[in-house]
């Protein structure tokens, strides 16, 4: 005598879909992720000849010139009072124009891993913020440190926000657990050290200026946005001290 099959799902719910991946990301993760590779996207159709026409290989340089950050945007904005759109608007549009196909893959895959964590633990909109900041912070550091006009590019300056960002709640998360809160910094350890062995092999530019300024700022913001805020920190500091 056959066994009838048995239906694991019970007769008043409907059938279990598989979950789509992207259900488990935080939508404002997922709308800088397209934008980073969206823009570049363009570019390389551009370049491909498949949009844009003859002008659209020069569709990039002009994004450099009109959207990118350098320390004249800052001399302009400090020096010479200009406050207008076209120079506000670059402290946080530089991210978005990157230089190489391999920078955007980086960036899109760091933003997408740290984004998730981070946006899980602090909240979207905080997230944003952070994002927003460190990009502004990062290129006020380095309009101030760096001469000439060497243009300030990529999205690696509000990455090593989101670093920050992560490890301030891992080092937390460390010491609740008692553990040593140092290894915290094992990952922009481990950062800095392949952009050190990469700078001496192809050599280096100054926008590690920007990319550590958003790191050490996201890091110190996180303590204000951090379940808890402020008022949590000093009440850990207290225990410890």
């Amino acid at each position: 005598m056959s066994e009838r099959p048995v239906n694991v799902n019970s007769p008043s719910e409907p059938p279990m879909k598989p979950e789509s991946p992207f259900n488990a990301l935080p939508p404002v993760v997922i709308a800088l992720t397209l934008l980073i590779i969206g823009i570049e996207a363009v570019f390389q159709l551009a370049n491909a000849g498949i949009i844009g026409g003859p002008r659209g290989v020069g569709w990039r340089i002009a994004a450099i010139e009109e959207y990118g950050f350098s320390a004249a945007v800052l001399d302009r904005v400090l020096v010479n009072g200009d406050y207008s759109l076209d120079m506000l608007k670059r402290f946080v549009t530089y991210p978005f124009v990157n230089v190489q196909i391999t920078q955007v893959a980086f960036c899109a895959a760091l933003t997408l891993a740290l984004g998730k964590f981070t946006a899980e633990y602090y909240g979207q909109v905080k997230v944003l913020c952070l994002y927003v900041a460190t990009s502004i912070i990062g290129a006020i550091a380095y309009g101030m440190l760096v001469e000439g006009t060497y243009p300030l590019l990529g999205g690696f300056t509000p990455v090593y926000g989101l670093i920050g960002a992560y490890t301030y709640a891992l080092w937390l998360r460390l010491g609740n657990a008692g553990e040593n809160q140092i290894m915290a910094f094992r990952l922009i350890g481990f950062l800095l050290l392949i952009q050190l062995i990469f700078g001496l092999i192809f050599g280096g530019n100054s926008q590690w200026i920007a990319e550590l300024t958003g790191f050490f700022s996201g890091f110190v913001m996180s303590a204000v946005l951090a379940p808890g805020g402020w008022s949590s920190l000093v009440a850990r500091l207290r225990e410890r001290s």
